[in-house]
């Protein structure tokens, strides 16, 4: 039955993932946050939703344009479920911008595949990549993707590997020059972002624990399958196949090092992990276990909204 509706790529299933995505806003903002219901507030938590859906389109965009799922939605399903299992990640917008924009490199990064337009496809990934970082200074540890891509995706010339450079270059030669009309201390921020903490007390609550094992312990599970089903794929996809899987570990990185753990970092690692959690419920043979598998992680957001 839920299999079903998101096993074809459907106007519906859109709509669907648009009141969850709606439903976890809400909630981290109201609940959560326990700010008041007023115009002003409900006018924040609009511009909030509307960033978040649009970076669930984003991936949609993502998996559909580069075949790294099935023509189903189950990616954008597993998008909104995990921004209402830890609606934290819906709170912080310079979190989401910044995901948006990573987004936006991956894109670019995968799209290396086609072998066109290969160095201004480099230029514009290590740009969007540098943005990402001006709004969450950490994720400038997603840079890493450019030389692996490099690597992966052309032939290796020394052009290829300056490149991303100088398009990280460019970001931060624009940022200092608006830092500097304004009065800004650029420094100071990026220095003040770079700090590290090993702090997980903020995760120590019911809700928090329960969302967390569940998107870990599914997470590990179906990626133990995608690794394993690489190998099955056509040669010319398996590149973007490893480019998810590192986006994923450098995601858990992220969260392990920040210094202000919110639930906030979790979003870096939603998007990748809903294509590898979607690869594998596309690989289960067994209906019934498929429907309880996903099931589970429609139930078990809900039930943690009534704790």
């Amino acid at each position: 039955m839920i299999t079903s509706i998101f096993s074809k790529s459907k106007p519906i299933n859109f709509i669907i993932v648009f009141f969850i995505i709606g439903l976890a806003c809400a909630v981290a903002y109201f609940k959560i946050e326990n700010n008041a219901i007023n115009i002003g507030n409900a006018l924040n938590v609009g511009g909030l939703f509307v960033v978040s859906y649009f970076s669930m389109l984003v991936l949609n965009f993502i998996s559909s344009k580069n075949n790294l799922t099935r023509t189903n939605n189950f990616e954008i399903l597993l998008y909104g479920l995990f921004l209402l299992l830890i609606p934290y990640a819906t709170l912080n917008l310079s979190v989401i911008l910044s995901n948006i924009f990573l987004l936006f490199s991956l894109r670019r990064i995968i799209s290396l595949r086609s072998q066109k337009n290969v160095k201004k496809k480099l230029f514009d990934a290590a740009f969007w990549i540098t943005v990402a970082s001006l709004f969450y200074v950490w994720t400038i540890l997603f840079f890493i993707l450019m030389p692996i891509a490099v690597r992966l995706y052309t032939d290796n010339k020394i052009r290829n590997w300056i490149i991303p450079f100088a398009g990280s270059l460019s970001v931060l030669l624009i940022a200092y020059s608006v830092c500097v009309i304004i009065d800004f201390d650029l420094m100071a921020y990026v220095w003040n972002g770079f700090q590290l903490s090993f702090d997980f007390s903020s995760y120590n609550t019911v809700s928090f624990l329960v969302g967390l094992t569940l998107l870990l312990s599914f997470g590990v599970w179906s990626l133990f399958f995608y690794i394993k089903s690489i190998n099955e794929k056509k040669k010319a996809l398996r590149p973007a196949l490893y480019i998810i899987m590192l986006v994923v570990i450098i995601s858990f990185l992220v969260i392990v090092i920040v210094p202000q753990k919110t639930g906030s970092e979790f979003l870096f690692m939603f998007a990748p992990l809903a294509i590898i959690i979607t690869n594998y419920i596309e690989i289960i043979k067994e209906r019934w276990f498929k429907e309880v598998f996903l099931a589970t992680l429609i139930i078990v957001p809900f039930i943690l909204l009534l704790l």
